[in-house]
């Protein structure tokens, strides 16, 4: 792929573009094996799973610079300012699509862009979702409630401009912090909720609810998950930092054949659990599950809570018999890879963003091996990357 804000040395985000794709892919994928090898020379690799080199991110999180009158979307330079990146390649085409309406509402909103240096301004960031379906999601974060009226006042224009716009909010982030956005959050939508079609599963995504950038990755991601799931076929299962629901409502029911190879009858249904810090993303966890469930022993089969996964893992009295965890990048931590060596069940699912701090986690877990792994290339032309694993007491 190639990329003239890359070339212009404009933004250099995107650390491995220009790279051939199959040497990003190939290089990643032995990076993954090198580190996992202390805890399973003998696993299984399934073949990595490729993306889309380009217009992958259905998430863009852009800084708004420049003025009122000529905002810019993208970055922030060495000095603060805006830099421009509304033609940015590894994003969605919908939601580049959306950037030339969202600019002009901007502008006909009088909503002056943050200026770091200055620490004056009202409007820090878009943050632009694109469902598979084509309907965005868009989220102004400003610093005060005054702007939300702006935000509102200039909104029949923007849905009007932007047919497919069918959740809209004004995130409040007052303060001065290298952070995205705020906790206060105004829906001025009648819709809150962006539908999420990820394989035969719809995921339901409120506003400030984690969903992963690459769809196409995530459903890859999901079935791996589910696939292995079915073949073990456990009675019940955790899914610990569980997001929207990805995991643990992909792995609720089994699919595919009635009994497993040796003839013996498999589960017809499952209970899980899936455990979130985030009450907002455990919200759309429960709105997915009631949509794809109508049954009320469905609803108490899967269920969904607010709760720091390792202060809950820590507390439990029952262990399941399969527990997936799906932890940031700094992984489980010495508590949860604790927990997990001294009282986890048979088998595990662990995926990672971050090979290095997975590999660290499996360290401090000799009780398991590794038995399966499998890269999944969830951010093209950087050296970030997805692995899943099946975990398995030795």
């Amino acid at each position: 792929m190639q990329c003239d804000y890359f070339d212009a040395g404009l933004c250099r985000s995107c650390t491995l573009m220009g790279r051939p794709y199959a040497q990003q892919l190939a290089e990643k994928e032995a990076l993954a094996r090198r580190l996992l090898a202390p805890v399973g020379a003998d696993a299984q690799w399934l073949a990595a799973v490729a993306s889309a080199e380009s217009g992958f991110r259905a998430k863009a999180k852009m800084v708004v610079g420049g003025t009122v009158d000529e905002p810019t979307l993208g970055i922030l330079d060495g000095q603060g300012r805006g830099v421009d990146l509304r033609r940015c390649g590894i994003i969605a085409p919908g939601i580049l699509a959306a950037f030339p309406a969202l600019i002009a509402a901007i502008t006909r909103a009088g909503l002056e862009p943050y200026d770091v240096p200055a620490r004056r301004g009202e409007l820090k960031h878009l943050i632009v979702t694109e469902a598979p379906s084509g309907a965005l999601m868009v989220r102004f974060v400003v610093r005060s409630e005054a702007s939300v009226a702006r935000v509102r006042g200039v909104l029949p224009w923007l849905q009007d401009a932007l047919p497919n716009l069918l959740v809209a909010t004004a995130n409040i982030h007052p303060e001065h912090k290298a952070v995205l956005e705020g906790e206060v959050e105004h829906v001025l939508t009648d819709e809150a909720v962006l539908p999420f079609a990820v394989n035969d599963l719809e995921l339901r995504v409120r506003p400030q609810s984690f969903v992963q950038t690459n769809t196409a990755i995530a459903a890859a991601l999901y079935a791996q998950a589910r696939d292995w799931v079915d073949e073990l076929d456990p009675a019940s299962v955790w899914d610990l930092y569980c997001g929207v629901g990805g995991f643990a409502l992909h792995c609720a029911s089994p699919t595919g054949d009635a009994t497993d190879r040796a003839g013996v009858p498999r589960r017809a249904t499952r209970a899980v659990l899936g455990v979130e810090a985030s009450p907002d993303a455990v919200a759309s966890a429960e709105l997915a599950r009631d949509a794809r469930y109508a049954e009320a022993g469905d609803r108490q089969r899967i269920r969904f809570i607010a709760a720091d996964a390792t202060a809950f893992a820590l507390a439990a009295t029952q262990v399941p018999e399969l527990v997936i965890v799906n932890p940031p990048r700094r992984g489980l931590g010495p508590e949860l890879a604790g927990w997990l060596q001294e009282r986890g069940p048979r088998h595990v699912i662990y995926s990672s963003c971050n090979a290095e701090s997975l590999a660290r986690d499996l360290a401090a877990m000799p009780g398991y091996r590794l038995r399966r792994a499998r890269a999944l290339d969830m951010f093209p032309q950087s050296m970030h990357f997805e692995v899943i694993t099946l975990l398995e007491r030795a």
